[in-house]
């Protein structure tokens, strides 16, 4: 599987220089919503990327081991590709990921709920709330 398509990799650049504008520029930092999650189908590892530096490796967004301690910060897109997992398995990227939330929001919740894939529940569970109707 490619873990990014062009498109993916256009949104990641893009994220990463409105950031080193917003510094240079010396305005806050954006807080952009996550543009891919990588995942470990055979265990909890999970990678919510916001950002690809121009070296075309360097990711910036939460990484989850799986240990209880998700953490903002940069990995390797050629490690994260090079992992070889049992039964043939390799990292995968989530065709379906989308989210309306920023990066500081997963963040927050997956250090509060002890991972990703429980700050994805409780983040499904938020935005399907706020989609519903008001009751009369």
């Amino acid at each position: 599987m490619i873990l990014l398509t062009p498109d993916l990799r256009y949104a990641l650049r893009a994220n990463a220089i409105n950031r080193l504008a917003a510094l240079r520029d010396d305005k806050p930092e954006p807080d952009p919503v996550p543009v891919v999650k990588l995942f470990n189908p055979a265990g909890a590892a999970t990678w919510l990327a916001t950002e690809l530096d121009d070296d075309e490796d360097t990711l910036f967004g939460l990484a989850d081991l799986g240990f209880g301690c998700p953490e903002l910060g940069s990995f390797s897109l050629s490690e994260i590709a090079s992992v070889r997992l049992p039964f043939g398995l390799r990292i995968e990227r989530d065709l379906d990921f989308a989210t309306p939330f920023p990066l500081s929001r997963w963040a927050e919740t997956a250090r509060r709920a002890g991972s990703i894939i429980w700050a994805e529940q409780l983040l499904r569970r938020a935005a399907a709330h706020q989609l519903r109707p008001p009751k009369s």
